[in-house]
């Protein structure tokens, strides 16, 4: 079943009225601070400190929040208008049209979420395995001489990835009760390391800005660009409750405020870590060195001010309470993605097996188990170049698509019934360009990453076109 021609002013019905809505505000705030704060921050702040410099680092988070808020505003717009399960994928549908370009590029953006989506899982499960090895040493050990590469610790991010898929394979209520029990955990964590390290400074004669070394502007413009290039990473998932769209009461209302919302908590968050570390970060210089060596220092860091305030116990909970927050970030973006695979399936524009609703918990079962055992597999492989894979590819093929579209539809569609509409229009989608210009421009290793973005564009266009052709879609639609 596919959506309707877009030439209607009014939201097309969608082809999900299986899913209930069930979400309200505060759940859906709660699905995308997950996403948000996830293990990235605790690994991330000694090198948003390490770029920018102590004065500037502040600055970072600011202007990571600002991307945030002004791209957040096209998703609140779009989100709105088509709460539907599936986010960008019924977006760009209905925004480029079904029976037109929209039908490839609706294809094009699953086709990476098939590859960007279980490697975002999987990074953040090698993550909690990572800081389970701070605990388990032997964890870093390699059980198979042959295959040196591969670590005890993978199987435990494999572990993770598939403890993740059977928590999730229950009704959203139960899933709703245990996410909330997840989110406790995560804002202990961010509180551990917010009051440790002013308890820290307090014991060290008050709190103090550290001294920095002088720079040229050029310099510092450059350490601030990369710096935020890595807070906007942190601030990713604001738009996770797009993704649940169908799932969700009033989205109207709920998914314009909740990605506000959460954006606002999580920037609080995010300053008040970025402060309360300062006075304990004496070398940024030295912990960016220690950083590019491996994972294990970036958790030195937060536990290591955890233990000079309260002792060698507070060091390891906060050290257990990382590795939660982990495993709730992993469990939000599995919950998230699931739904796009089946909208696009339901839609006939992807593989036909995904599409299915779980008789008993009236969920996508086969397209959340499928991204699972995929992440699963991911975790068998390094990550270590993935990141800027996964960031130029959802730029190029998600975010400016949407950006533009958010735009062409203002101009195409004027009538539409928009429940939400982007306050400032147009500076807003206009400034979230700008910024993820920013970012690919002074990104390391630029090129490297488009090509890989290209090829996952060229690939998934060329499989479009021969299944186009054979289905008698878009481009080779019968002629009237």
């Amino acid at each position: 079943m596919s959506l309707p021609s877009s030439i209607s002013d009014s939201p097309a019905p969608h082809s999900t009225e299986h899913l209930e809505r069930r979400i309200g505000l505060r759940s859906a705030v709660l699905f995308n601070m997950l996403e948000m704060i996830g293990v990235g921050p605790f690994m991330t702040l000694p090198l948003v400190i390490a770029a920018a410099g102590f004065h500037l680092s502040v600055w970072a988070w600011g202007l990571g929040a600002l991307i945030a808020v002004a791209d957040g505003l096209v998703w609140a717009e779009l989100g709105a208008a088509f709460p539907r399960a599936g986010g960008s994928y019924a977006f760009l549908r209905e925004i480029y049209g079904p029976n037109r370009a929209g039908n490839w590029l609706s294809f094009l953006y699953v086709w990476q979420l098939s590859f960007s989506a279980p490697l975002s899982i999987a990074s953040g499960c090698i993550g909690l395995s990572s800081f389970l090895a701070w605990f388990w040493p032997g964890l870093e050990a390699a059980p198979i001489a042959a295959l040196p590469a591969l670590h005890y610790a993978n199987f435990a991010a494999a572990g993770a990835c598939l403890l993740v898929t059977a928590l999730l394979y229950r009704n959203l209520s139960s899933v709703t009760r245990l996410a909330w029990v997840l989110f406790a955990g995560v804002m202990a964590a961010i509180a551990g390391v917010i009051i440790s390290g002013f308890a820290h400074s307090a014991s060290t004669g008050g709190w103090h800005m550290p001294a920095s070394p002088s720079q040229s502007m050029a310099l510092a413009i450059g350490g601030l660009a990369q710096a935020t290039l890595i807070s906007t990473y942190d601030y990713w998932g604001y738009y996770n409750i797009c993704f649940l769209g169908s799932e969700v009461r009033r989205p109207e209302k709920t998914i314009p405020r909740a990605i506000l919302l959460s954006v606002l908590f999580v920037a609080a968050f995010y300053v008040a870590m970025n402060l309360a570390a300062l006075p304990a970060v004496h070398d940024a210089a030295g912990h960016a060195a220690q950083a590019a060596s491996g994972v294990a220092p970036h958790l030195q860091l937060v536990a290591e001010i955890a233990q000079s305030a309260f002792g060698r116990t507070a060091g390891r909970l906060l050290a257990a309470l990382v590795v939660w927050t982990a495993f709730a970030s992993v469990f939000s973006l599995l919950l998230g993605y699931s739904r796009v695979p089946y909208a696009a399936a339901r839609d006939g524009n992807y593989f036909r097996v995904l599409d299915a609703i779980h008789p008993k918990h009236g969920i996508p079962h086969r397209s959340l188990v499928a991204l699972g055992v995929v992440a699963a597999c991911f975790c068998f492989f390094s990550l270590a170049q993935v990141i800027t894979m996964l960031v130029i590819t959802r730029i190029l093929l998600q975010f400016f698509l949407q950006q533009v579209g958010v735009m062409l539809l203002r101009m195409q569609r004027p009538n539409l019934e928009r429940p939400f509409r982007i306050p400032l229009y147009p500076l807003p989608p206009l400034l979230a360009i700008a910024g993820f210009i920013f970012i690919l421009v002074n990104r390391t290793h630029a090129l490297s990453g488009l090509a890989v973005a290209a090829g996952i564009g060229v690939s998934g266009t060329v499989i479009y076109m021969v299944r186009a052709r054979r289905l008698r879609q878009w481009p080779f639609l019968p002629t009237l």
